[in-house]
C-alpha cells in the first residue's frame, strides 16, 4: 500500500479543534493590525470622528474645513503610529496576559496621541499644545480600535469551526462513501490495484479533512486534498471526466482556510460531471502574478444549462461560504468571483501570496 496509516486523525482531534482555535484567538488575536483592511477602518474611523468633533467649534464651513485640517495633522500621524507599533509588537505583546496587553495598548494610544500633538506644536500650528487631552484621546482611541480587533476575532473562530464542520459533512456524505466503497468492491477481483489505489485515495482524504490543520493551510495542502478527491471520482466517472491542472509552483506558498478549495472542486463534479451524459472538463489553475496569487476552477456545464443561463442548484451555500471565511482570513486583500462564463461555469479567487 502507498500508505499504510489509513486514518490517523481520529473523532478527538476533531472535538479538539474548536479548544484550540479559541486559544490562538484569545491570545493573539487583540493585535491583529497588520492587515490593509483593519488599517483602513481605523483611519476612516478617526477622520470620522475628527470630522464630528470640529463641527462643535467650526463657526462656518470655511473655518470647520481649516480646523478639521489642522487636527487631521496631528491625528493621522498618530492613528498609523499607533497601527505600526501594534503591529510590529504583535509577537511580543501576545505572550502578556489580556489586561497587560489592553494596558500596553492604551499606553501605546497615548504615546502616538502625544506624538501627534507635539508635531502640530513643533510646526507651529498650534500654540498651545493640550498634552493631557491629546493623551485621553489617543487612550479612547486605542481602545477603541482594540475593542473592534477582539470582536473581529472572536468571530472568525466561531465561523471558521462552522464551516470546518459543514465542509466535513458535505465531504463524508453517505453516498459519496457508498458509490467510492462499492466501486472498489466491484473492482476488487478484476483490477485489484485500482481498487486499492481508490481506497488509498479515499484514505488520505478523510485523514486530511479530519486532521487539525489550524487557522490556514498553504494552497499546495488544498492542491493535494482535492486530488485525492478526483482521483477518486476519476475510477467512478472514468471518461466522462477529463482534468485538467495548470499549477504555478510560485504560488503554492499562499494561505487559504482550511477546506477552502474541496466544496469547489465537489461543486464542480457535482453540477457538470453528474448531470451530463457525456461527461465534462474541469480546470483548476494558479497562477502568482507579483505579490498576489490567482485560483480559478472552471468546469464546463451540460447544454441545457449553459443554454437558459440558469444557475446551477447549490452553488449558492458553498459560494456564500468561501466568501465569507476568504473575507475573516485575508478582509479586503482578498478578491472573489464566481458565474458563468460563455458555457462554463467559473469561480475565481485571489489572495495576498505572502499573508
Amino acid at each position: 500500500m502507498r500508505n499504510p496509516a489509513i486514518l490517523s486523525a481520529t473523532p478527538s482531534t476533531l472535538a479538539r479543534t474548536p479548544a484550540r482555535g479559541s486559544a490562538r484567538v484569545a491570545s493573539g488575536g487583540l493585535f491583529d493590525a497588520c492587515q490593509i483592511g483593519v488599517v483602513l477602518r481605523a483611519v476612516l474611523l478617526v477622520e470620522a470622528v475628527v470630522g464630528v468633533a470640529t463641527l462643535f467649534v467650526g463657526r462656518s464651513p470655511a473655518d470647520w474645513l481649516m480646523l478639521a485640517a489642522t487636527v487631521t495633522g496631528g491625528a493621522l500621524p498618530a492613528t498609523l503610529l499607533w497601527l505600526v507599533l501594534a503591529c510590529a509588537l504583535k509577537k511580543l505583546l501576545a505572550r502578556l496576559s489580556r489586561p497587560a496587553q489592553y494596558a500596553a495598548g492604551a499606553a501605546l494610544g497615548a504615546m502616538a496621541a502625544l506624538y501627534g500633538c507635539a508635531l502640530l506644536w513643533l510646526t507651529g500650528v498650534v500654540a498651545s499644545a493640550p498634552w493631557v487631552a491629546s493623551a485621553a484621546a489617543g487612550v479612547m482611541f486605542a481602545g477603541l480600535i482594540m475593542a473592534g480587533l477582539v470582536l473581529r476575532a472572536r468571530g472568525r473562530t466561531p465561523a471558521a469551526t462552522t464551516a470546518r464542520l459543514e465542509e466535513l459533512q458535505a465531504r463524508i456524505r453517505p453516498h459519496f462513501l457508498f458509490n467510492t466503497l462499492n466501486t472498489a468492491i466491484a473492482l476488487v477481483r478484476e483490477e485489484p490495484a485500482k481498487a486499492e489505489a481508490m481506497l488509498e485515495d479515499l484514505a488520505e482524504l478523510f485523514r486530511r479533512a479530519l486532521a487539525d490543520p489550524g487557522e490556514s493551510v498553504t494552497l499546495a495542502d488544498e492542491i493535494a486534498l482535492a486530488a485525492h478527491y478526483l482521483a477518486i471520482e476519476q475510477v467512478r466517472f472514468g471518461e466522462r471526466l477529463a482534468v485538467r491542472w495548470d499549477l504555478d509552483p510560485a504560488a503554492s506558498g499562499a494561505r487559504l482556510p482550511a477546506l477552502l478549495l474541496q466544496p469547489l472542486v465537489e461543486n464542480a463534479v457535482k453540477h457538470g460531471v453528474e448531470p451530463s451524459p457525456e461527461g465534462a472538463q474541469l480546470r483548476i489553475r494558479t497562477e502568482r502574478r507579483g505579490a498576489l496569487v490567482v485560483i480559478e476552477v472552471t468546469n464546463s456545464l451540460p447544454p441545457l444549462r449553459w443554454a437558459d443561463q440558469p444557475l446551477p442548484r447549490g452553488h449558492g451555500i458553498a459560494l456564500a461560504n468561501v466568501r465569507d471565511r476568504l473575507r475573516l482570513l485575508h478582509d479586503v486583500q482578498a478578491q472573489f468571483s464566481a458565474g458563468l462564463e460563455q458555457k462554463n461555469y467559473r469561480v475565481r479567487i485571489v489572495v495576498p501570496l505572502g499573508s
